[in-house]
């Protein structure tokens, strides 16, 4: 029998600890294991006990790259759990700040982490001194996402500004106002970038994907929409725990998420273009478009020509709020405690991030349960690369690991997000 082991002891660098373990038996893949061995965090413990108010800001500990997003979906839960409907000026102003949070992870994400893979250097620090202008212009599009984020949330990382019922204080239309120009630079300049990440080399892979997202029926889903997929879900927020389970695999401390009774399936960016092409503003079609990117895209390599889409989406999309913004006064209604459960979600980055709290009569957390994105692929990610191992067992070990980081890497995962995380040894018999 001819035998071949690939193991990654650990993968360094990341927001995370894990692992990559594949076994190759007779010329074909027995067996794909992304181990997730860093010890359990705990936040749905911690939550336990603690009022409906302060959620927002115990969940935003939970990502530095994406706080707004766990912010988005407790805020969506505990108002849901309440019966409070907030105004069109607050929906408003969180859609500008999660238009923030995705234009600093996706420069974050398509320059620094993803493109070196491409471009063929260890990392963006390598790749800046060849292509020192896109590095320039990434590093520009994050710092204003991140002013966003401090304008509106009161701080760059982990906001102090979102509550329950609104906002703390509403910022003035001077201090957004003063953002206008640098969102028409960004916007043209992701816009430019579109045909430029569609000139990268990318795999010839495919996979029949079940894509999971947001839609809404009026605007590109990010703060909130029915949950749809490609093969015919169409749920409403409390039915989410209907359609999917959670599974707990022997090699890791994460768990999987499922289709119940179908099994894995995707979210994020390539789930949200695919399901809702259509709600884009019409230039950004046709940019798609000229650069050969429609759906259905099942080739998971081009998320990053995605993402770069979505970038510019959020550029125009913040700069069309700026532009409309009126104050919410109050900046928040009143939220009375009361015995209930309420679910919530939202579009990070990464994909649809889900929540749900029991509270009780005096306001405070029973239970609560929290879905994030990475979870719902770990099964996906690892299908993926089953299936792209399969006809490259016999690619040279260096090529195979550089390829593997890639396919990994398309999910943005929490926790690789590192530029160079794998160290392969290979073990081989016979």
């Amino acid at each position: 029998m001819t035998r071949k082991d690939i193991t990654v002891a650990y993968l360094a660098r990341v927001e995370g600890e894990g692992g990559l373990s594949i076994k190759i038996r007779d010329g074909a893949v027995a067996e794909v294991k992304l181990r997730i061995f860093e010890p359990p965090r705990f936040f749905e413990a911690f939550l336990r006990g603690r009022t409906f108010a302060e959620a927002p800001d115990i969940t935003a500990r939970i990502c530095g790259i994406c706080p707004v997003a766990y912010q988005t979906s407790a805020v969506n839960a505990m108002e849901h759990a309440l019966s409070v409907q907030v105004p069109p000026e607050i929906t408003a102003l969180r859609r500008l700040l999660f238009c923030g949070e995705w234009i600093e992870s996706h420069a974050l994400h398509v320059f620094f982490l993803h493109a070196p893979d491409f471009l063929g250097y260890e990392d963006a620090i390598r790749m800046a001194a060849d292509h020192g202008e896109v590095v320039q212009r990434a590093l520009r599009m994050k710092k204003l996402g991140n002013e966003i984020m401090r304008i509106i949330g009161g701080r760059e990382v982990h906001p102090v500004n979102f509550r329950v019922g609104g906002f703390y204080k509403a910022p003035a239309r001077r201090d957004l106002a003063a953002l206008a120009p640098e969102l028409e630079w960004a916007y043209g300049c992701a816009v430019d970038a579109i045909p430029w990440a569609a000139g990268l080399t990318f795999p010839d892979f495919e996979q029949p994907y079940e894509f999971v997202a947001l839609r809404n029926p009026d605007r590109y889903a990010i703060e909130n929409g029915r949950l749809v997929s490609s093969r015919g879900i169409d749920a409403a927020v409390n039915d989410y725990l209907q359609w999917f389970n959670e599974e707990h695999v022997e090699h890791s401390n994460a768990l999987h998420s499922v289709v119940s009774g179908r099994g894995p399936y995707h979210v994020g960016p390539l789930a949200r273009f695919n399901l809702s092409f259509d709600q884009l503003p019409s230039p950004l079609q046709d940019a798609a478009r000229a650069a050969g990117l429609v759906p259905p895209c099942l080739n998971p390599f081009k998320s990053l020509v995605v993402r770069v889409v979505e970038l510019a989406y959020a550029c125009g999309e913040a700069l069309r709020l700026i532009r409309d913004y009126c104050p919410p006064d109050p900046p928040a209604v009143d939220c009375r405690p009361r015995g209930s459960t309420g679910h919530g979600w939202s579009e990070a980055p990464r994909g649809v991030l889900y929540h749900r709290y029991r509270l009780d009569d005096t306001g405070h957390i029973q239970d609560a349960k929290i879905v994030p994105p990475t979870a719902q692929n770990l099964r996906m990610m690892e299908a993926d690369l089953r299936a792209f191992v399969a006809p490259r067992v016999d690619m040279p070990v260096d090529r195979l690991t550089w390829e593997c980081e890639q396919a990994v890497r398309n999910y943005d995962p929490c926790i690789s997000c590192a530029t160079h995380f794998l160290k392969l040894d290979i073990q081989r018999e016979g």
